[in-house]
């Protein structure tokens, strides 16, 4: 796959404040590409006690992708920090209800509102 079509499957986006580190996800998570949310994100588990992923804008999501949520959590709860995912789409909302992981993470709702 060339580098541009590897751009155009995921971009990452950090904006840190006091509270959180929040890291907006753009386009498809999928094998091949999982790397650029995974080192972005390890890069701030040790300085950070909330890292939020705001997935607003991630189209679609496959397995590799959930693997790497999933192994990203891991990491920060052993490191004490709490990984949170926002604005979860209906699609990948499914695929963690279908893989029982949706009880798993704290899905945080629009306006700070945490989920069930």
């Amino acid at each position: 796959m060339s580098d541009s079509a590897v751009a155009r499957n995921l971009t990452v986006h950090v904006d840190r404040s006091a509270e959180a580190a929040i890291v907006r996800c753009s386009g498809r998570l999928v094998a091949g590409v999982t790397d650029v949310l995974s080192v972005e994100v390890r890069q701030l588990i040790p300085s950070s006690k909330r890292v939020v992923l705001d997935l607003s804008d991630l189209t679609y999501m496959d397995s590799m992708g959930l693997g790497t949520v999933v192994r990203l959590y891991v990491s920060a709860m052993s490191s004490g920090c709490d990984l949170e995912l926002v604005n979860v789409g209906r699609r990948i909302r499914e695929m963690l209800g279908v893989t029982n992981l949706l009880s798993v993470f704290t899905i945080v709702g629009e306006h700070g509102i945490r989920m069930p």
